[in-house]
């Protein structure tokens, strides 16, 4: 199953902008709350020159970029954990996927109302952090209070379990949220069942206003401090700068882009960063028809990576001829990498790494 980022935020603070600007996806944006009900679903291609290196130089006839799975979700409100504003519902769908891009507003707009009257970037963050730490506090509480069922018939693996769970919920007490917690990757396994929301990795993207920098923004400086704090990454767009770069062809952009004089698309970086934010890397395959870059968890194994492709090559797989990326590129492709002897033979036990070029043996 391919991993998601979820989009949340408070209402009127850009979500669907920005996934329509990344995705092309056409979903409602409307200057009221609650214009997204059900999730919206879009793939977004990443922009990636190691791609364009690599298809030159094996003379590819096409290119095929790697995708980052985006989920706008409904605009959070206070009380959502208690149900308002359809809150429950919105909580579970952040509980399925496996990161957080929190849009945070630092625009002020007349003709777009702010729920709260006005613009404070720091609160409206710690509004929609408030309601996933009070879900997580019940669902904390929840689980604390079976495992003490289970102690009390004597179950020892209940009672490490219940310690782990009672320091949880002394720090979700404490308004921290759980990924700021120190935790063993252990713990994390036995924490994730409960699909505690805090947990999950977060990235802030705040939504600028169309001449503002973050240099010069006052609420971006205070938002990467409140970032910074809480263990978040922060990256800066204009959401509605965005949307009119995407609806532009490439040499429309560039000349938008020189009159603004920024030197790229924010969204290309706003996109890598999520990308990584899920623990995703890419490796890549060439050949004269295609040149294709592969998602893949950090970490993983040949045979895993392999299982991007096909379930049958990580089932039958025998070994992973490897050329690193810089390799590829200074010996000018296989047959160069191959006759300097840069192209390994790779088996079970290794871990890809991100830029690797392969080519998979496998019998099935």
């Amino acid at each position: 199953m391919a991993l998601r980022c979820g989009i949340v935020g408070l209402p009127n603070v850009g979500k669907s902008s920005l996934f329509n600007a990344l995705t092309s996806g056409g979903a409602a944006a409307e200057n009221f709350p609650f214009c997204t009900i059900e999730p919206n679903v879009g793939m977004v291609p990443l922009a990636d020159e190691r791609l364009d290196k690599i298809a030159a130089i094996a003379g590819s006839k096409k290119k095929v970029a790697a995708h980052l799975q985006l989920v706008d979700i409904a605009g959070l409100v206070k009380g959502a954990a208690e149900g308002s504003g359809l809150g429950n519902k919105f909580l579970a769908h952040i509980r399925e996927v496996d990161g957080i891009l929190h849009v945070v507003r630092c625009f002020a707009d007349p003709d777009v109302p702010h729920v709260d009257g006005k613009i404070d970037p720091v609160a409206d963050a710690s509004t929609v952090e408030l309601e996933l730490t009070l879900a997580d506090q019940a669902t904390a509480a929840r689980a604390c209070e079976r495992l003490r069922k289970q102690t009390r018939s004597g179950n020892k693996e209940a009672a490490a379990e219940l310690a782990l769970l009672e320091r949880v919920h002394a720090a979700l007490d404490a308004c921290e949220p759980l990924r700021a917690v120190a935790l063993n990757d252990e713990e994390r396994a036995l924490l994730k069942p409960l699909c505690f929301l805090t947990l999950k990795p977060v990235l802030y993207c705040a939504n600028l206003g169309e001449d503002e920098t973050p240099e010069a923004s006052a609420g971006y400086a205070a938002l990467r401090a409140h970032a910074e704090a809480t263990g978040a990454g922060i990256v800066a767009a204009s959401a509605r700068i965005e949307a009119e770069l995407a609806a532009l062809d490439p040499a429309e952009q560039a000349e938008m882009l020189a009159e603004l004089g920024h030197a790229d698309a924010s969204l290309k970086r706003l996109a890598r960063e999520a990308y990584a934010l899920l623990g995703l890397a890419t490796f890549y395959t060439a050949g004269p028809n295609e040149a294709r870059a592969w998602e893949f968890r950090r970490g993983a194994t040949a045979p895993e990576a392999a299982g991007a492709i096909h379930g049958d090559m990580q089932r039958g797989f025998i070994r992973a001829e490897t050329i690193s990326y810089e390799d590829y590129v200074a010996c000018g492709g296989e047959a160069g990498s191959r006759e300097k002897g840069k192209l390994r033979l790779e088996g079970k036990d290794y871990r890809v790494a991100d830029g690797d070029v392969l080519l998979f043996r496998f019998n099935v």
